[in-house]
């Protein structure tokens, strides 16, 4: 399935329908960590300017800019949940709620976007600080990855989350020329 591109851009792909190839080297992890801790940072300077009425515009059945940024929050429980499983040695890792219910009962309209940022950026400074906190060789450690049936080390982990987070901060910024709004 493709969602419909933005300024003269192919198609984007659904990110249900991407593939992974994690072949790169477990020494990258350092780098991954950093795009991960800038997300926050990243999200804040894409809205930082917008107007409270087109942060939480429907563009149809989509999401919101907000409800976008309130996925982003909504997703890092289970990044946390993974490293525990990590940690327990789990063969197989969680499964991903597919139907997004969390992030589409959570109201993120109808809350301040300071506090889905912050709440964002706190959880994320959480998810770092573990990171950091882990010893080389863990980044290798394995589990599979239940919908893309694939073993995934930590650092794979960590780059499909900064993947999952380019996926959101593109559809905010796919959303802010929807709308007439640039940055």
């Amino acid at each position: 399935m493709l969602v419909a591109g933005g300024f003269g851009m192919s198609e984007r792909v659904a990110w249900t329908e991407r593939t992974f190839n994690f072949d790169f080297p477990v020494g990258v992890c350092r780098e991954i960590i950093e795009r991960l801790r800038g997300t926050p940072v990243r999200v804040e300077e894409l809205i930082r300017s917008v107007p409270a009425d087109r942060l939480t515009a429907r563009p149809g059945a989509g999401w919101s800019i907000q409800q976008n940024v309130g996925h982003l929050l909504d997703l890092e429980p289970l990044m946390m949940t993974r490293l525990d499983e990590y940690d327990a040695g789990a063969e197989v890792l969680h499964a991903a709620d597919m139907s997004n219910q969390k992030t589409n009962q959570a109201g993120h309209n109808d809350k301040p976007i300071e506090s889905i940022l912050s709440a964002f950026a706190e959880a994320r400074a959480e998810l770092v600080r573990r990171l950091e906190s882990l010893a080389p060789a863990r980044f290798g450690q394995t589990a599979l990855h239940p919908r893309l049936n694939q073993p995934m080390r930590i650092v794979d982990m960590m780059y499909f989350q900064a993947e999952h987070d380019d996926y959101h901060l593109a559809r905010i910024s796919e959303l802010n020329q929807q709308f007439g709004f640039s940055l």
